[in-house]
């Protein structure tokens, strides 16, 4: 128990002196499961999904086998996304993770000056992540990424080297699951030009609840705890609550809702249904299909589709 104390008093630290700033590789922030977007984005307590690394690396150490799965997602405009990720356990050593994390912008139309198309460019973004995760002490695990992002823009590029840093308790006999991450701890190596930007660190705390008596799971996640905020409680205005319910063996019906992305997206007096998130999973045989979609208002939406399964 010393450990755990030692441990939380070190985190308590390292999180009242980071700062919040949300200059460049802002696609870090974007949810690539479908699972875990059709629950708000809430998915910093999970355990059981290899996407969990997105969020927090402690949350593979209860994985079982050698999960797989592949997320894409259609972003507003001709913006794509995809991803992969992988879990798998070593002897003696512990369990491993890793994913690749990837956004294409869309092709833009090159110009001169004076207005004349010259030609045009592309755009896009990349992280490659492996992960690590142990036992800390009885139903206590930690774990940690190391990810390398790499972007570019036309005949311009930057790269960063960035960590993060995950814990997951698990309470079995109530079925509650605890999660606290820092993301993308890290910074530029080499950026577009001659000014370097800082990562979009996420300091985010969560926790879920299977009830006893329903086949139904609870989640709640705070975000962005490290952001400024004008009092104690606005740091708190980044919350996401997600809910699982199982209608049968196959199908799961997921719902989710996300505050701070409802009051950003609000315009004038009506947010429309921006912030409000719904899936379905369905398990066919040995793999999981997911589907989820997520309201940006009068923006639009995003639809996210996942497969995942185990060797």
């Amino acid at each position: 128990m010393k450990r755990i104390y030692l441990i939380l008093v070190i985190i308590i630290s390292i999180v009242s002196n980071l700062s919040y700033s949300q200059n460049t590789y802002e696609f870090l922030k974007l949810d690539m499961s479908a699972r875990a977007a059709a629950l708000g984005g809430s998915f910093v307590a999970n355990n059981d999904d290899p996407d969990v690394i997105f969020y927090n690396p402690a949350g593979i150490s209860m994985l079982e086998n050698n999960p797989v799965s592949f997320s894409f997602v259609k972003h507003l405009m001709d913006i794509n996304l995809a991803s992969v990720s992988f879990s798998t356990e070593f002897e003696d050593l512990g369990r491993f993770g890793a994913a690749i994390k990837y956004i294409n912008y869309g092709n833009f139309d090159e110009a001169d000056e004076f207005g004349n198309r010259t030609g045009e460019f592309g755009a896009g973004e990349l992280a490659l992540v492996v992960g690590y995760s142990n036992l800390l002490d009885a139903n206590f695990y930690y774990g940690a990424n190391v990810k390398f992002i790499y972007s570019s823009i036309a005949d311009r590029s930057s790269n960063a080297i960035a960590a993060d840093l995950g814990l997951h308790y698990t309470i079995p006999e109530q079925f509650i699951n605890i999660g606290f991450s820092i993301l993308n701890l890290g910074s530029q190596i080499s950026s577009y030009y001659s000014l370097k930007e800082e990562l979009p660190l996420d300091v985010t705390i969560g926790i879920s609840k299977k009830l006893e008596k329903i086949p139904v799971r609870l989640s709640l996640d705070f975000h962005r705890l490290n952001q400024d905020r004008e009092s104690f409680t606005q740091r708190f205005k980044a919350f996401s609550v997600g809910t699982e319910i199982n209608l049968s063996k196959v199908l799961t019906l997921r719902l989710g809702y996300d505050n701070e992305r409802r009051s950003d997206l609000k315009i004038g007096t009506t947010a429309g249904i921006a912030g409000f998130n719904i899936g379905l999973g369905a398990k066919i045989s040995e793999y999981n299909f997911n589907y989820g979609y997520s309201s940006l208002g009068l923006v639009g939406a995003l639809h996210r589709v996942g497969i995942s399964t185990s060797f």
